[in-house]
């Protein structure tokens, strides 16, 4: 009898017996999300929580983004974690006790950050204190005169239960960030700070070792569709799902950029972590765009599908079903992105155009009409998009490019703020 193969999608919960999919990985190999931490060596310094369980993942995390990763324990920790699993994700013997090699001094092989991850109560008030008397603590004191002399970060994530969160252990945490130690927020939940996400605390390192000049650099990226109302329960949407906006928003956020992405209400929701509003219908839209430009912006990146109609006059309620027709009178919306523009001249715009059913000449033409204003135009044809795939054609006063795939895209939108934020004033 042969056995039908299952639908890409579908979830089982009972197993058929059959084996994994073959793969040419090894073992210890970590798929490759991005290269944004290639060449770092990164310190995983664990603490003596509950929370070092979850460590040999995070190991892995920073690593599918490139890094090295070499693990300190206490001994505390290693009754949280064993020892094999933290070799296992890192590929590197635990650092669990000082010999005659100095391993926290890292002099041979020094590390470009240092994660302490979960940092305790304890561990905190010693690295405050200057306290020197584990393995973790020492490599913390050398990590810290590394850190004053420019050469390395370091990052600190808090987990511990709220009764331990006392003025004792704020001001050992403010006495640390006045040095330049860099706090993670923990992720509040059940009366505890919990240990964040493995992608949030990989985005954290990564901008910690960023020298991009968008770094602090507040930037405003919309995508997704922006509906309009019909009745109270059916709207207008179109199908853009806002999957370039958060590819750029990431990136710039990974730079060490303020970004915020301003996502319009879809059926989507992007999953890196990255600050994120929700424009519930295009009057929302329009509004929270103004009160971002207003507040101000180095640079607005607009690629959201934004409603170029709406219902002259929605139904409040909902309109009877069954008509044998329903007429929708439908008026133009504003453009958000000239309001947005016109509220403040100097703010750097990226604007985007698409078409269908026209020629790459015929796309362009209509493209450069939006230099001037818009320092960048990404242009894309509808016979260019499928699903995840999509060629662009980015276009600047100096010159024009075309770029394919969705992550790419981004990294050149990034790259085109970046000069922009690297050029005199």
């Amino acid at each position: 009898m042969t056995r039908s193969a299952p639908a890409p999608d579908m979830i089982r919960f009972d197993w058929d017996f059959a084996p994994p999919t073959p793969s040419s990985m090894g073992d210890h190999d970590v798929p490759l999300a991005s290269d944004r931490l290639q060449g770092r060596r990164i310190a995983l310094l664990v603490t003596g929580g509950i929370a070092a369980m979850k460590t040999p993942e995070l190991a892995r995390g920073l690593r599918r983004h490139g890094a090295e990763v070499v693990a300190f324990a206490s001994d505390d920790a290693l009754r949280y974690v064993a020892r094999e699993a933290l070799e296992w994700a890192t590929c590197h013997p635990v650092v669990s006790h000082l010999t005659w090699a100095a391993e926290h001094l890292s002099d041979g092989t020094p590390f470009d950050a240092y994660l302490v991850a979960p940092a305790t109560h304890n561990t905190m008030a010693k690295m405050a204190a200057g306290i020197a008397d584990t393995v973790v603590t020492s490599a913390l004191a050398s990590a810290l005169g590394r850190m004053e002399q420019g050469r390395t970060q370091i990052l600190v994530a808090p987990t511990m239960h709220g009764t331990l969160h006392n003025s004792v252990l704020e001001r050992n945490a403010r006495q640390l960030h006045a040095l330049g130690v860099r706090f993670v927020a923990p992720r509040d939940a059940y009366g505890k700070h919990n240990l964040p996400d493995t992608e949030l605390l990989c985005v954290a390192v990564g901008r910690a070792l960023s020298r991009s000049a968008l770094r602090g650099r507040r930037i405003l990226v919309t995508a997704g569709p922006t509906p309009v109302p019909i009745d109270g329960v059916r709207r207008i949407l179109n199908r853009f799902r806002g999957r370039l906006g958060a590819l750029v928003a990431e990136e710039l956020v990974w730079r060490g950029a303020d970004a915020e992405l301003l996502l319009g209400d879809g059926a989507w929701r992007p999953k890196a972590p990255v600050p994120t509003t929700i424009a519930r219908s295009y009057d929302d839209y329009r509004d929270l765009c103004l009160d971002r430009v207003r507040q101000g912006l180095f640079a607005g990146v607009f690629s959201a599908g934004v409603a170029d109609y709406r219902p002259r006059a929605p139904v409040a309620g909902k309109i009877a079903s069954g008509q044998p027709a329903l007429h929708l009178e439908l008026v133009p919306t504003e453009k958000v992105i000239d309001l947005a523009c016109a509220a403040d001249p100097a703010m750097h715009c990226v604007a985007f155009k698409y078409l269908e059913q026209v020629s790459t000449d015929e796309l362009l033409a209509v493209a450069r009409r939006r230099l001037g204003r818009a320092s960048l135009v990404v242009a894309t044809r509808g016979a260019e998009t499928r699903g995840e795939e999509q060629r662009a054609h980015l276009l600047t006063a100096e010159a024009e490019r075309t770029v394919d795939g969705k992550a790419p895209i981004a990294r050149a939108i990034a790259d085109h703020l970046e000069r922009l934020a690297e050029a005199p004033v």
